[in-house]
């Protein structure tokens, strides 16, 4: 086939013509800048909740962005419903390289971090932009930070979500109505302490033996956000929600520091800047889906309970601020004073 050499547009000669060109190719070089040397990597990416949770909205759009800023040479092979194990599990195998990265709810990360217990104490935050505003700055950074003394690389802060009650016996609209039902909590001593201080048989345990025990019957109930109840159907076993909004719960993008330390820089930034915007994409897409997912599950037949009486469960926890106050060094003191 012969090449067609078409003359240069009048008033410009060739000579120029190609040379602007050759400087328009150059300026789009055929990979992402410092991937050009790089292998091609894998990354195993695994949470515990289903495809139709938050934390897997995060996970694909996490994805999405570190395939296509780096050309391809990273690639993330999500593993959703707990098919590495548990979070705990999942960060045990971070830590040795086992296991590359996950989203993980931000209570069984303290149990490596005890600081980061401090995100967990209930009432803490009354808004998501509060909490945001805490999780964004400079005390969410230091702790993020903190995770590299037990080789895990903390990126950002995800989602849980405003936590709430639900059970399968009554409505629950005072401290009093929790006293003795078995409610699952994560496998956490703030958690454990604050449904104590409410009353309640706390009972600890990982999400996927909790299904089970409400399927079951063994306990009666458990406490996460709207879009977790939506998701995993919780409806088909418990008949009564409380928007008690008793714990705002981070989640967090982390890796392990084997993983992290074997990428290029290049690749580096673009994981942790994929998952700072995957964070608020997710964020976004949890209000917007709320109000929708309460409708939902009343229209199932749960009860919800819209207006419990805060200020009565406010005053049943204050022990736990006693407790853990000055557990977790200045935390505390800097959150309140950052929240006036």
């Amino acid at each position: 086939m012969k090449t067609a050499i078409f003359p240069a547009p009048k008033g410009l000669s060739l000579s120029t013509l190609t040379a602007a060109i050759a400087l328009a190719l150059s300026a789009t070089p055929a990979l992402a800048d410092g991937f050009e040397g790089m292998d091609p990597v894998t990354l195993r990416l695994a949470h515990v909740v289903n495809e139709q949770d938050g934390f897997h909205i995060a996970a694909t759009k996490f994805e999405e962005l570190v395939e296509a800023r780096s050309d391809g040479k990273v690639d993330i092979e999500i593993f959703p419903n707990a098919t590495l194990g548990d979070e705990r599990t999942l960060l045990e195998g971070m830590q040795i390289g086992t296991v590359d990265m996950g989203v993980i709810t931000n209570g069984p990360v303290a149990n490596f971090v005890e600081e980061m217990a401090v995100f967990e104490l209930p009432f803490l935050f009354s808004s998501p932009d509060e909490a945001y505003s805490v999780l964004d700055g400079p005390i969410g950074q230091e702790l993020l930070d903190k995770l590299a003394d037990v080789n895990l690389k903390g990126l950002a802060y995800a989602e849980r979500g405003f936590r709430n009650l639900t059970n399968s016996q009554h409505p629950v609209k005072t401290p009093e109505d929790i006293d003795g039902l078995r409610i699952r909590v994560m496998e956490n001593p703030v958690y454990v302490d604050t449904f104590r201080e409410l009353g309640a048989n706390a009972v600890p345990m990982a999400w996927t033996e909790a299904l089970t025990a409400m399927q079951q019957g063994t306990i009666d109930g458990q406490e996460n956000p709207v879009n977790v109840i939506h998701s995993f159907k919780l409806d088909e076993t418990q008949k009564y929600m409380t928007l008690s909004r008793h714990t705002y719960a981070p989640a967090i993008f982390v890796m392990g520091m084997p993983a992290w330390q074997k990428l290029p820089e290049a690749a580096q930034d673009v994981i942790e800047t994929a998952a700072h915007e995957a964070a608020q994409y997710e964020r976004e897409q949890n209000a917007a889906m709320q109000s929708e997912q309460l409708a939902e599950l009343a229209e199932a037949g749960m009860e919800i309970e819209e207006s419990p009486d805060i200020a009565a469960f406010q005053d049943a926890v204050a022990p736990v601020y006693e407790t853990y106050g000055e557990q977790f060094g200045d935390y505390l003191p800097r959150i309140q004073e950052a929240l006036k």
